[in-house]
């Protein structure tokens, strides 16, 4: 092998993983890695398991078989992957799970305050990302009178503040209007972390992803996205070329 090729390592590495319900198999002997500035689409219709495995990959599920390994770390306890989010965001599907504090700057420093940073630091840093997302003037504004798409933003702000090197992203654009929504994808395809994310808009996938999962009957393969102007995303599984995102023009 030349010594001047490197090859970078998986940032997250899953083997065999799989999760049943009260018997119900949700999925089965999933495997895949993830690595530095990869942009992983994870498709698959209501139901399929995508939020579950989101969940159990940091931990939040460990009702598991299987392998998950965080930054070279196999994570089977609490204390494990307790250290694996540190390096991990996750963006809840619904921001009600996510936010908790009186206030919006509260809650955006909350992350930033738990990884050992000062509380002037910590509040320093919530305001340079709630600026970055352009939702500075809330600041002060109590977090639970937020609408929707508001808190959609403030939850990602809450994520972004830990500064993580990868990001879990479960429809990240719910309850969004369009200029919101346009602000930020702006924002996340300017990010280099590396992403896996779930979304039904295709819109979301077209902007992000660089290569693309289907999660369907419990199992994961390798799949190809084509985008067909003025028509439907569609999203098939294939077992022959390495997923990712290509372009089709019908004439």
């Amino acid at each position: 092998m030349n010594p001047s090729i490197s090859i970078k390592a998986p940032l997250l590495s899953v083997t065999e993983l799989s999760v049943s319900y009260t018997h119900r198999s949700v999925f089965n002997g999933v495997s895949f890695d993830l690595y530095p500035q990869e942009r992983l689409a994870l498709v698959g219709a209501n139901g399929a398991g995508k939020s579950t495995l989101l969940r159990t990959l940091i931990g939040l599920n460990n009702q598991f078989q299987g392998q998950i390994v965080g930054f070279g770390q196999r994570c089977r306890q609490e204390r494990e992957f307790q250290q694996l989010r540190k390096k991990v965001g996750f963006l809840f599907q619904d921001s009600d799970d996510q936010l908790f504090c009186p206030t919006v700057l509260e809650d955006v420093a909350f992350g930033p305050l738990n990884l050992g940073l000062s509380a002037d630091a910590a509040q320093r840093k919530a305001l340079q990302v709630l600026a970055s997302l352009g939702m500075i003037e809330f600041a002060d504004r109590i977090t639970y009178r937020l609408s929707g798409g508001e808190k959609r933003m403030i939850a990602l702000a809450t994520v972004l503040a830990m500064e993580p090197e990868v990001l879990l992203l479960d429809e990240p654009t719910n309850g969004l209007d369009e200029s919101a929504q346009q602000r930020l994808l702006a924002h996340l395809d300017g990010l280099s972390q590396a992403m896996i994310v779930v979304s039904h808009d295709r819109s979301v996938l077209e902007r992000l992803a660089t290569r693309a999962v289907l999660l369907e009957g419990g199992q994961l393969t390798k799949a190809v996205m084509h985008r067909h102007p003025h028509e439907h995303l569609h999203v098939h599984a294939e077992d022959r070329i390495a997923a990712g995102i290509h372009e089709q023009e019908h004439r």
